[in-house]
């Protein structure tokens, strides 16, 4: 008895219950916003529609190619166990969440041991992880397997020399998954462990043999996909290279943020606000790190501070390349999160401070659960919940597709519905084969005779009129305008 008690009330156990109740606290409670999660969760249900988890797609007729598979095959996994609920696609991001927590708290321990609890802590707490894992992206997937990656090579370079080796092969096997998860991006903490090899290598030579398997064991896991797809669509190669690697590195193609300061505009406040309400220690750390430069010029200080250079390594090269590249979103730098966490734990036990009291404890989960309770019940017009209630009540009868002309596609009505969801454009568009931002056209659509709902802006709705009597079709109204859109059906003309 006195054993379970000694565990309730040791300070892991409550880090974990914490990280449990923010994971999945509410976790459906809010309905998929689209554009993102109505998207990624779309491509996942055609896998699922269509049994091919290969071919990415986002409906039958287009390709959806931006992203490797491995976030899809989670969702997809995690709808086919549990049913078509906003929690369930949303699940993979909470288990990423969780471990990346559990990493903090590894990474610590062999680095700074007695700190991990505060690491650990300071990673479930922090506002980006935490908001971060009741959004379905990509991000999050990729953030746990870059930092099991680098908890790997950490273990290899700080722990037993023996057991080197191992870690060296689980290294290669993070980053590989990373690989297929996001693409080229996930070997980016990669630059930081080269560079520690260069700055402080290892006082002895460390599974060398290990280095090349692991490479080795890299390709066998990375590349399959990438070889049978590219294999299956001739230039697909070339879009990989082109636009989602080159173009989001050197030009302004995707409309992110490419302007000389965009980097300050989008992770300054990202770093400042989602270290919250661990900013003040994470700035103090800083300016510790900064106060070191000067004496890690000598090799002797960089072997010393070995274990706080490698995370310095970690956080700031990823970070550098993010803040050069012409493409920037808050969530590139969501990986970075995991050695913020470990240098904020460091900088909190060097000030002399301990555990934080349980009414701390407390109070963060209320004050989070609090915040996504908020955020479920904001208003938006990209709550695909509210789209699918006002659908379903303007017909009588259950309709397999939803057709959005000239308008942002509703791709969560997937999941909350049960439809097909297509973007068709006014004018007949040239038929790209990767990238493509509409499925057809409107006259196409039309002539196609499918049993679909459709929808349009109120401006356009007048020209679409014209434009199917011409074809021989009517367009019937359903109901009231909403959020600004005619919500019709298509019948055909009288003789």
């Amino acid at each position: 008895m006195s054993g379970w008690r000694a565990t309730l009330s040791s300070p892991g156990f409550r880090v974990a219950v914490v990280a449990l109740l923010l994971a999945f606290g509410l976790m459906g409670a809010r309905a998929l916003w689209d554009p993102d999660e109505g998207r990624y969760t779309n491509v996942a249900l055609t896998m699922l529609d269509t049994g091919n988890f290969v071919d990415l797609s986002r409906h039958h007729e287009t390709g959806h190619w931006t992203k490797p598979p491995v976030t899809y095959w989670a969702i997809a996994a995690s709808v086919a166990a549990f049913g078509p609920h906003p929690w369930s696609a949303r699940l993979p991001a909470a288990l990423a969440y969780l471990a990346c927590v559990w990493l903090a708290w590894r990474v610590a321990r062999r680095l700074q041991p007695g700190t991990e609890t505060t690491a650990a802590l300071a990673y479930a707490t922090m506002l980006l992880p935490f908001g971060a894992a009741n959004l379905i992206t990509t991000d999050y997937l990729l953030a746990a397997f870059q930092g099991l990656a680098m908890w790997a090579w950490i273990e290899s370079r700080f722990g037993p020399r023996e057991h080197a080796g191992r870690w060296l092969l689980l290294m290669w096997a993070g980053f590989a998954i990373a690989f297929m998860t996001k693409g080229p991006p996930a070997l980016l903490p990669l630059m930081s462990v080269v560079a520690m090899q260069w700055l402080a290598p290892a006082p002895e030579r460390r599974a060398v043999r290990a280095w090349w398997t692991g490479a080795l064991l890299f390709l066998l896991l990375a590349l399959p996909w990438y070889l049978v797809v590219v294999l299956r669509h001739e230039g697909l190669l070339s879009y990989f290279l082109g636009t989602e690697v080159v173009a989001r590195i050197a030009s302004d193609q995707l409309h992110r943020n490419p302007e000389w300061y965009g980097w300050l505009v989008v992770y300054g406040p990202t770093l400042l606000l989602g270290t919250l309400p661990w900013t003040a220690v994470a700035w103090r750390a800083l300016r510790g790190g900064l106060a070191r430069l000067r004496g890690w010029r000598e090799a002797a200080a960089r072997r010393a501070d070995a274990p706080l250079l490698a995370l310095w390594l970690w956080v700031l090269l990823p970070l550098l390349v993010f803040c050069l590249a012409r493409s920037r979103l808050p969530l590139y730098v969501l990986p970075l999160f995991l050695p913020l966490a470990v240098l904020v734990a460091r900088q909190w036990h060097a000030e002399g401070r301990g555990l934080l009291r349980t009414r701390w404890w407390v109070l963060a989960v209320v004050a989070l659960l609090a915040l996504r309770l908020g955020t479920a019940l904001w208003p938006t017009n990209k709550d695909a919940g509210r789209w699918a209630d006002e659908l379903s009540s303007r017909v009588d009868h259950r309709v397999e597709e939803v057709v959005f002309v000239e308008d942002m596609a509703r791709y969560g009505l997937h999941l909350h519905m049960g439809v097909a969801v297509e973007k068709v454009s006014l004018e007949p568009v040239p038929r790209e084969r990767f990238g493509a931002e509409y499925d057809s056209g409107f006259a196409a659509e039309l002539l196609e005779g499918e049993d679909a709902l459709w929808v349009t802006k109120q401006a356009l709705f007048p020209e679409l009129v014209e434009r199917a009597a011409a074809l021989g079709f009517q367009l019937e109204p359903r109901g009231e305008p909403y959020e600004g859109r005619v919500i019709f059906q298509v019948l055909r003309a009288p003789p």
